[in-house]
């Protein structure tokens, strides 16, 4: 039978040793016993234990009252569901009223998002994380943080396939989509992460992602799983975190590989400034050769991993360990992104969806028991990336990759248009959704550019006979889509190229690119 709930780890931490930290950050260090006391009033507060199916949105970022907030969900057994603080006010709107929420809570910079229209469409319990906030809701007091009693009860056990929590990503149609992670896939991905690196109680480990990006679900559960402290990145400290790293004698750091390079630029990732780290972890795009090695010098106390995985698969289910000499892609100057996890079957398919021997390149497909129960309120969508194939549920990632003849697998970039923006995923047609709604035309494409190790710097939009100014189709977009999406810039022509189907050929605006460039 299974016996688990996000929270309950947390709860054994903190019975085990409550005068313990558990989480650092916004000027407090709360310990276990204090946390729990949090935990319990947000639960209380919350009134859905029972209501199996219950879904809180929490707004907020990095921040101690986003996680008091998640375990908070987590101790009644509802679904939590973080909707990032970046969103435009319209996403916002169409996200609380496409999910139906059952709750909302807000973190200090989450309130401040709170307009009129969020208003209107949000859940009628809204929970905010400051207590000393004095903005009036009118009909509608909204309950504020307050620590409580200790003699509360343990969190509810929950059913392998209840959804521990939503993650939106970017959707092809110009709205977002909600992956549905359930609690049985949370369980398998803790464990074998615990089993493999053995957290422990005395590790300090970074928090470097916001809510509403999965490696924050890492950093959060594998801490309070092993009963050690969760030290959160400040946004001061993003650009070059190693003074933080060492102020804090973190232990353990995961985060994109893009932080190495804008370490790099600081001149901050020098050899041996890093000597408390103990494990490090890369995930959410290509780890650069050459960037993993200036960082293996940097943490000589280390172990490095770059794993592999997408939101469908709880967080990561591959990993390639950095010794070396690194295993290093062929004529891509990445690290390799390694082997499944345990319980997780790896294939290469072709485009009939049947496995290709080693060395032939196609789709890298994922099963087992990490995957997402499917993507929220889209059954078609769902049943075209979780195929069953002879008896057996896949998800069929998008990328394109091969296995090595030493069952190493590779990843070689996108099969389609999405693509990673500085460590975002993003789907090139939600923005040309928007562009073509803001240019007032139907002609308009997106590009990822450039492009380095697999990873974009930005986006550059082209339009043909645009109804308004390109800086007018800027101004429009900053209102409709978080600031990675929007273009940096925006070039118009007098028609857009088209490839033998039909299609705007989006390689033909990279190669006008290129071709500016030189």
């Amino acid at each position: 039978m299974f016996n688990f709930n996000p929270a309950a780890p947390f709860f054994a931490s903190s019975r085990a040793h409550p005068d313990r930290l558990a989480v650092v950050g916004d000027g407090v260090a709360l310990t276990y016993q204090q946390t729990t006391g949090y935990a319990r009033a947000i639960a209380s507060a919350l009134g859905l234990v029972g209501r199996r199916g219950a879904r809180v949105a929490i707004l907020g970022s990095r921040s101690v009252a986003a996680c008091l907030a998640v375990l908070g969900t987590g101790w009644t057994g509802a679904t939590y569901v973080p909707l990032g603080l970046k969103l435009p006010e319209e996403r916002l709107v169409g996200l609380m009223k496409s999910v139906g929420f059952d709750a909302l809570i807000c973190d200090g910079a989450g309130e401040a998002l709170l307009t009129e229209a969020v208003l209107a469409a949000a859940p009628d319990l809204i929970l905010l994380a400051d207590p000393q906030g004095k903005r009036d809701f009118g009909l509608r007091p909204p309950w504020r943080l307050k620590e409580t009693r200790q003699d509360g009860g343990a969190p509810v056990m929950m059913e392998a396939d209840d959804l521990a929590y939503i993650e939106f990503t970017s959707g092809t149609t110009g709205v977002p989509k909600g992956v549905m992670i359930p609690a049985g896939g949370l369980h398998h991905y803790v464990t074998v992460m615990q089993e493999w690196f053995s957290f422990a109680m005395n590790d300090r480990v970074a928090e470097t992602a916001d809510l509403s990006f999965d490696i924050s679900v890492s950093n959060m559960f594998l801490t309070w799983n092993a009963g050690a402290a969760l030290y959160i990145l400040p946004s001061t400290a993003t650009l070059s975190p190693a003074k933080f790293i060492r102020e804090n004698a973190l232990s353990i750091w995961y985060s994109v590989p893009s932080v190495i390079a804008l370490m790099q630029r600081t001149r901050s990732l020098q050899p041996g400034c890093l000597p408390s780290l103990r494990r490090t972890f890369f995930a959410g795009e290509p780890l650069p050769a050459a960037g993993a090695e200036a960082w293996m010098d940097a943490a000589p106390n280390s172990t490095l991993d770059n794993l592999y995985g997408p939101t469908e698969a709880t967080v990561v289910c591959l990993r390639q360990e950095g010794v070396k000499p690194l295993q290093v892609t062929p004529q891509r100057g990445i690290v390799a992104i390694g082997r499944g996890y345990p319980g997780m079957e790896v294939a290469i398919l072709d485009t009939n969806l049947r496995p290709l021997p080693c060395g032939e390149k196609g789709e890298i497909a994922l099963s087992g028991p990490q995957l997402a129960t499917g993507y929220l309120n889209l059954p078609e969508l769902t049943a075209a990336r979780f195929p069953v194939i002879d008896g057996r549920r896949w998800y069929l990632t998008g990328d394109y990759g091969y296995e090595d003849s030493e069952g190493v697998f590779h990843h070689l970039g996108r099969m389609d248009n999405q693509v990673k923006v500085r460590g975002n995923r993003v789907e090139l047609e939600e923005i040309d959704v928007h562009l073509r709604r803001a240019g007032e035309t139907m002609s308009a494409a997106a590009v990822a550019w450039p492009v380095e190790h697999g990873s974009a710097a930005g986006i550059v939009a082209f339009v043909a006979g645009a109804g308004v100014s390109s800086g007018r189709i800027t101004e429009v977009m900053r209102t409709l889509l978080p600031a990675y999406m929007v273009p940096s810039s925006i070039v118009e022509l007098d028609s857009l190229p088209l490839n033998a189907n039909g299609k705007i050929d989006r390689r033909a605006l990279v190669t006008m690119l290129e071709e500016r460039a030189t």
